[in-house]
């Protein structure tokens, strides 16, 4: 398709260059030109991110599809090939934003650069180029040519984004992730050796408040999300509700979600309350006490006890947390004074 491209865009340059800069009546036909293609790119940039709605807000949005990596130069030819995992409705979105931002971006500098610098090349190129690059974008081949996203057999992906499905994988393939790192992947068929989601735990706690939580975040799933690692019984939310990382309360309300269970207890008898109050986890202790639809004290998160006999808050007062134990004392001071405990607890409220 470049090689194509080459062949439209040479002679394009050299008509372009024929052209009388000078010539009112030919810079006048050239404008018309201009800004009538692009008045009908916009319209049809415009349809397509509307479509991407459609498709991000609908059924398919959390399918999982894998999009092949681009080939990498000076690899091994013997080299396997790698695919990104993605959720169908982010990467329609994705490849939308990508297209209205420079069809915009493309339209604001030619058109400066002709009113700035009286340049009548860039219109007469982008004329032409514009609507070929539209026409080479997946998105146009997806909902103008095909016409038929929304209601599509889920196995056709590979012909219109140039993905597969899960079970459409094999073992000459691997899986990676945003940063390029193997990851985990089970196709049904094949076990493919990647990273599993007790291994991307085990890495978020091991990296702690510096933890980059992208690959956590793009492993966790309802399926998942209470997952009790093998050795040792820990949770998803039982990490993240102890490790301090910034954003702390956004991904405790993903797993709240998801369908979390903070009362679980690991093999130590702690729960997801004893987690925080031990590793001095004021966002987490007051997310799990505070949360409507969590609201530990009405749970029974604090007066969970451990093996050693100790409640959340004994564990938050032997470690000097004072600041945990302020958080606890409170929510149970809120929770007999008040029916409404979460409208004073200091979060903001969530819908």
């Amino acid at each position: 398709m470049v090689l194509n491209k080459f062949f439209v865009l040479l002679p394009v340059m050299f008509a372009a260059r024929k052209l009388d800069g000078e010539d009112p009546k030919t810079v006048f036909i050239i404008r018309c030109t201009y800004f009538s293609v692009q008045a009908i790119m916009a319209l049809l940039v415009i349809y397509l991110y509307s479509q991407s709605r459609k498709v991000f807000n609908s059924k398919y949005k959390d399918v999982s599809i894998y999009i092949p990596s681009p080939p990498q130069p000076f690899s091994e030819k013997k080299a396997k090939l790698q695919y990104t995992k993605v959720k169908l409705g982010e990467h329609v979105m994705s490849i939308a934003r990508s297209l209205l931002a420079s069809t915009f971006f493309g339209f604001v500098l030619t058109t400066g650069l002709h009113f700035y610098k009286g340049i009548i090349i860039g219109l007469s190129m982008q004329t032409i180029m514009s609507p070929f690059n539209l026409f080479e974008n997946v998105l146009t081949k997806a909902f103008l040519l095909n016409c038929r996203l929304e209601r599509f057999d889920l196995k056709e992906l590979k012909h219109i984004f140039g993905a597969k499905l899960r079970e459409e994988l094999t073992n000459h393939v691997e899986v990676v992730d945003e940063r390029g790192e193997v990851v985990s992947i089970d196709t049904g068929k094949y076990k493919i050796h990647q990273k599993c989601f007790e291994d991307i735990l085990l890495d978020t706690w091991d990296e702690g408040s510096k933890a980059d939580m992208k690959p956590f975040l793009n492993s966790v799933e309802k399926n998942n999300v209470n997952t009790k690692l093998s050795d040792s019984g820990w949770t998803p939310i039982m990490i993240i509700a102890a490790i301090g990382v910034k954003e702390t309360v956004n991904i405790l309300e993903k797993l709240k979600n998801l369908g979390a269970n903070p009362g679980i207890v690991d093999g130590e008898g702690w729960n997801a309350l004893h987690w925080a109050a031990f590793h001095s986890s004021v966002d987490g202790a007051k997310f799990l006490l505070c949360t409507s639809g969590f609201d530990g004290v009405t749970l029974g998160l604090n007066l969970t006890k451990n093996k050693e006999g100790k409640t959340p808050l004994d564990l938050a007062t032997d470690e000097n947390n004072f600041d945990v134990v302020k958080v606890i004392e409170d929510a149970i001071s809120l929770r007999v004074k008040s029916k409404n405990p979460t409208d004073q607890c200091g979060l903001r409220k969530r819908k």
